[in-house]
């Protein structure tokens, strides 16, 4: 095994990482644009410098000579480099709103990590464009780990293309990269463009529209109200909020797939199957916790649970309640509904809708094993279609790594001492990259606190285990391919 090792080789880290900073000083440019349009000068030419600083470290790297193939190792320290350096660079833009360069840096990591957790006290006397910019690099967040999860090979496309009775959605999942990503690009902006128009159908006003689309399919929940959709007066823009964030939850290569084969793709996708259950069952549980106990009627209950429910569910973050003056049931409902998030290759956080599939599937074939002769074979399958080995692994792993992180986060929480079930919502919600809050997460918050949500964020974001690999010293030190 040791001579089949490689670490990571310099320059195609270097080379993919500077083509990444090209396309980030290229998706700069549509804040700089709004910012101008805004009349927000300073802010212009804050971003302007950022544009120009990236680009041309981007420039220079992208000309290194590299071979052909890039390795997995290789992948992920890139996609783990990129996002903590996207939300680093960002902060300055964003500092130019008030902000400390601490809470800049939160915001920023929540933002583009599709969070949307924040440190500040309001956003009703923040600028137009901190709102949008924060909402945009949501978007951008969004698109980038649905892309990277496949071509990068963070994993969740492997499992994901076995589900169903779908023959060839294994191959929209491994086909050429550049192919995947402009249907996935152009998936994503459909949905967009479809939220914008009927927000503002319905009433949002544009610059609102804008700014909810952005945040709700990209799953990350950012709201230019302090109330988030409570800021709302109208059912009808909350539900429509809601719905597009289940829209980004859903597998995007399935809307492909159905525009080609019709409408029965949608509906015998497993995922999205399970993700309606489970939402479905957060908010009977979540309506009947605040009937009982929160004194709700139950028109209001059923409305705010399921609203709520299918939020966290889709790891979308918007509220229309008070998260902190629920009652425990109701929190503990939803910390699992956190946890479990949405689809794989969706905008969605949580261990995903898949790995739960795949754990049920262990549960069932353990328990028919107990009751088999021993010389008898029972093996794991979805969807007509038997697991694999390295996706049992996967799914295994992906779920206790997670479960590892939380819970040392809560001990740090509760050793300075938060609440214990209000500081497991917030460590949940950050590294489900939810956004939804108990309050915690303050102006007022220990910086050391601060900084173990940030973490959080960008380990729940891409999956822990890119990070694992960045810091793992053989990582860098070993054995080396040949260019």
């Amino acid at each position: 095994m040791r001579a089949l090792r490689y670490s990571v080789r310099p320059l195609p880290v270097l080379k993919y990482f500077g083509q990444l900073c090209i396309v980030l000083a290229l998706l700069t440019l549509v804040p700089l644009v709004v910012s101008i349009l805004l009349g927000d000068y300073p802010v212009t030419l804050r971003y302007s410098i950022v544009l120009v600083g990236v680009f041309t470290m981007g420039f220079f790297l992208q000309r290194l000579p590299t071979p052909k193939r890039i390795q997995t190792n290789e992948a992920m320290v890139v996609t783990a480099l990129v996002f903590l350096f996207a939300a680093m660079v960002m902060t300055w833009p964003t500092m130019a709103s008030g902000l400390s360069f601490i809470d800049a840096l939160f915001e920023t990591i929540s933002a583009v990590t599709t969070t949307g957790l924040t440190v500040t006290a309001s956003v009703a006397d923040k600028p137009a464009i901190f709102l949008f910019s924060r909402s945009w690099m949501q978007w951008v967040g969004g698109l980038g780990i649905v892309i990277l999860s496949v071509a990068t090979m963070i994993r969740p496309g492997l499992a994901a293309k076995r589900i169903g009775d779908l023959e060839d959605y294994e191959e929209d999942l491994v086909g050429g990269t550049r192919s995947h990503a402009r249907r996935i690009l152009i998936i994503y902006s459909i949905l967009t463009g479809f939220g914008i128009i009927a927000l503002g159908l319905l009433g949002a006003g544009w610059f609102n529209s804008v700014i909810y689309s952005l945040s709700a399919v990209s799953t990350g929940g950012f709201s230019p109200y302090d109330a988030s959709l409570a800021g709302f007066s109208s059912q009808w823009l909350q539900a429509m909020v809601i719905l597009l964030s289940v829209a980004g939850a859903i597998p995007l290569v399935l809307y492909f797939r159905s525009f080609k084969e019709g409408g029965r793709v949608l509906i015998r996708d497993r995922q999205l199957q399970w993700l309606i259950i489970c939402g479905l069952v957060t908010a009977l549980l979540v309506a009947w916790f605040l009937f009982s106990q929160d004194g709700f009627s139950w028109v209001q209950a059923l409305r705010h649970g399921a609203l709520n429910a299918f939020s966290a569910q889709s790891t979308a973050g918007f509220s229309t309640l008070d998260i902190s003056e629920i009652n425990a049931g109701a929190k503990l409902t939803l910390i699992f509904s956190m946890f479990l998030g949405g689809s794989a290759v969706s905008s969605a956080g949580g261990i995903k809708i898949l790995r739960l599939l795949i754990l049920v599937q262990l549960l069932y074939i353990f328990l028919q094993r107990a009751s088999m002769p021993r010389q008898a074979i029972a093996e794991a399958s979805l969807g007509r279609r038997r697991l694999e080995t390295d996706e049992i692994q996967n799914a295994l792993s992906i779920v206790s790594i997670f479960l590892t992180f939380i819970a040392i986060s809560w001990l740090v929480f509760v050793g300075m001492g938060h609440n214990p079930l209000d500081s497991l919502f917030e460590v949940v919600s950050a590294i489900g990259t939810v956004g939804l809050s108990t309050g915690i997460a303050a102006p007022e918050l220990h910086p050391i606190l601060k900084g173990v949500l940030c973490a959080d964020m960008l380990f729940g974001r891409l999956e822990i285990l890119a990070w694992l690999v960045l810091f793992y010293p053989r990582t860098w030190i070993g054995r080396r391919m040949e260019e």
